[in-house]
């Protein structure tokens, strides 16, 4: 899944292999779903959102300099499509407040779940990660399981480095606040008697 191959493919697409286009969907059609579906939070209208994304990079194609890997300039795509979407649906979004955050809590929450199973744990993760607004779903989603650095989240989201450095942390902050609530009581407890 190099730049290179996909480079290729687009290549053959812009000199009217309109064919070519496949390969590029199947390779980027479940990192696609998976985005939008962390965004918009349904099903149908995640498929709706993944199609309307491969219609703008096909017809964007043109556009794609290179200067990123392909798959960062997908993702945004499919960010700013999802983003669109929501806008359109005028979805209310449930606001964490991070004000009962504490470092001690994120202490707490990473103790508490380096003692689960480790298929128990990511099960955990990603229960919680879908009680968090979509943004903040996305950017942990980004940089802990898509292993993208700050810099190609900041081209995702059109903000900076800094800028997505600084919403990567909040979206701890949240997180470790939805962690408390949902971890059993007995192994907060466990773990704030041995601080």
């Amino acid at each position: 899944m190099s730049t290179l191959d996909d480079q290729h493919y687009i290549d053959l697409i812009l000199q009217g292999d309109h064919n070519a286009f496949a390969v590029l969907v199947n390779r980027y059609k479940d990192m696609i779903f998976s985005l939008a579906l962390k965004m918009v939070k349904n099903r149908e209208e995640a498929e709706e959102v993944a199609q309307d994304t491969f219609i703008k990079i096909y017809n964007s194609l043109g556009k794609f300099k290179g200067d990123s890997k392909f798959s960062t300039w997908s993702y945004k795509i499919a960010y700013n499509t999802c983003l669109d979407r929501l806008k359109k649906s005028k979805k209310e979004e449930n606001n964490i407040s991070i004000d009962e955050f504490s470092a001690h809590l994120i202490k707490t929450m990473d103790n508490a779940l380096s003692a689960l199973e480790d298929k128990e744990r990511k099960q955990t993760i990603q229960n919680c990660l879908n009680l968090l607004p979509g943004e903040d779903n996305i950017i942990l989603t980004l940089f802990y399981f898509d292993d993208q650095s700050l810099e190609e989240i900041g081209k995702i989201m059109n903000v900076s480095a800094n800028n997505a450095k600084v919403k990567l942390f909040r979206s701890r902050q949240k997180l470790a606040v939805i962690l408390k609530k949902q971890l059993e009581p007995e192994i907060l407890e466990y773990y704030e008697r041995e601080r």
